[in-house]
C-alpha cells in the first residue's frame, strides 16, 4: 500500500526537471505543483505576481522570496495527500518558511554536468501555452517543430538562449546550495547524478519504489 510521500524535485535549469517529474507522476499517484506552471499561469492572466514575474524572468533572476512564498502556499492549501513540488523552495528563506509550514519528506536532487545542460538546453524547443518541454536530440516532437498535442508551433524560451542560461546557473548556484545543506542537515537529501533523464531514472525508480511502495 501507498504511504504519504511528500516530496520536492531539485536541480539546475535545464536538469531535466520536467522530464523526471512527469515519469514519477505517470508511475506514482502523486500530485504535482509547479512553480514554472503557476508563474506561467500567472503571466498569462496579466495578475500583478505575473507581470511582478516576467520581469525578473526576462533578466534570467529569481522572482522575490516573498511573492513565491505567498503564492506557492496558497497553492499548497488545495493539496490533499502525496504530493511533488517542482521548482520551490529555491532560496533558504524560502526552505525555512515550507518547513514551518508543512514538513517535507525527501528532496530529490538532480545532478548533471553543466557542459551537458548547457548542449542539452541549444537543442530545446517549447510549447508555451502549455509548457511542454522537447528536446531535437531524444525528445522530438512527432511533427518536426509542432506540439505533439495540439499541433500548434513550438518556441525558444527567452531565458535559454546560452548567455542567459549561464547567468541562470550562477544565480541558480548562489542560491541553491544554501537549499541543499538545509535539507541535508534536516537528513532528507537525495541526489541522483547521471547525464541523461535515462540514467537517472534508472537510479531513482527504484528509491521511489522503496520510499512510496515499500518495494526494494
Amino acid at each position: 500500500m501507498s504511504k504519504l510521500f511528500r516530496a520536492l524535485i531539485m536541480g539546475a535549469p535545464g536538469a531535466g526537471k520536467g522530464t523526471i517529474a512527469s515519469r514519477i507522476l505517470k508511475n506514482f499517484n502523486i500530485t504535482h505543483l509547479s512553480t514554472g506552471d503557476v508563474l506561467r499561469n500567472n503571466i498569462e492572466k496579466l495578475t500583478p505576481l505575473g507581470i511582478e514575474a516576467e520581469t525578473y524572468i526576462r533578466k534570467g533572476a529569481l522572482v522575490p522570496d516573498d511573492s513565491m512564498i505567498k503564492c506557492i502556499l496558497e497553492e499548497m492549501k488545495d493539496i490533499n495527500g502525496s504530493f511533488l513540488l517542482d521548482g520551490f523552495p529555491r532560496t533558504k528563506t524560502q526552505a525555512e518558511k515550507l518547513w514551518e509550514v508543512q514538513k517535507i519528506d525527501s528532496v530529490i536532487n538532480l545532478v548533471v554536468p553543466y557542459e551537458i545542460i548547457i548542449d542539452r538546453v541549444k537543442l530545446r524547443y517549447v510549447h508555451m501555452p502549455s509548457g511542454r518541454v522537447y528536446n531535437l536530440d531524444y525528445n522530438p516532437p512527432k511533427e518536426p517543430m509542432k506540439d505533439d498535442v495540439t499541433g500548434e508551433p513550438l518556441t525558444k524560451r527567452e531565458d535559454d538562449d546560452p548567455d542567459i542560461l549561464l547567468k541562470r546557473l550562477k544565480v541558480y548556484d548562489d542560491q541553491t546550495i544554501p537549499v541543499l545543506e538545509f535539507y541535508k542537515s534536516k537528513g532528507i537529501l537525495n541526489e541522483f547524478k547521471g547525464n541523461t533523464s535515462d540514467e537517472i531514472w534508472a537510479k531513482l525508480q527504484p528509491f521511489l519504489n522503496a520510499e512510496i511502495n515499500g518495494k526494494n
